[in-house]
């Protein structure tokens, strides 16, 4: 069952709009970092890696074994600004392993297949 949703589909695309405009406002960006990870749950459903953007939130998605205790053995790890970039297409998974903005670990902490994410896509 995937999790029960905390941030209305219509709040995180008016935050996602939000910091667009204006990527230092803490309020848009932490619910836009919410809502993101929440699309990424429901696109990815699962309990094998845990994805970390501190200090905004963190999901538990992909399918496979399930983790329960201590540290996951597959986390990905970020900061916001570059979540958002990776789940609004306007960095990819390669160029942000490339230049150090991601920290992956495990043999399941590759998200390039779901990334972006079509919910969080600009709109024309």
């Amino acid at each position: 069952m995937p999790p029960r949703r905390r941030t209305d589909p219509a709040d995180g695309r008016v935050a996602l709009a939000a910091w667009r405009a204006d990527p230092a406002q803490a309020g848009a960006r932490r619910t836009a970092v919410r809502f993101t990870l929440e699309e990424l749950a429901d696109v990815a459903p699962g309990n094998s890696v845990e994805v970390r953007v501190p200090p905004d939130g963190a999901v538990q998605a992909v399918e496979g074994p399930r983790h329960t205790r201590g540290t996951p053995p597959n986390v990905v790890e970020t900061d916001p600004q570059t979540w958002l970039q990776l789940a609004t297409g306007a960095l990819t998974w390669d160029d942000a392993v490339a230049n150090g903005r991601i920290r992956a670990s495990g043999a399941r902490a590759d998200l390039r297949d779901w990334l972006p994410l079509q919910a969080a896509r600009a709109r024309p």
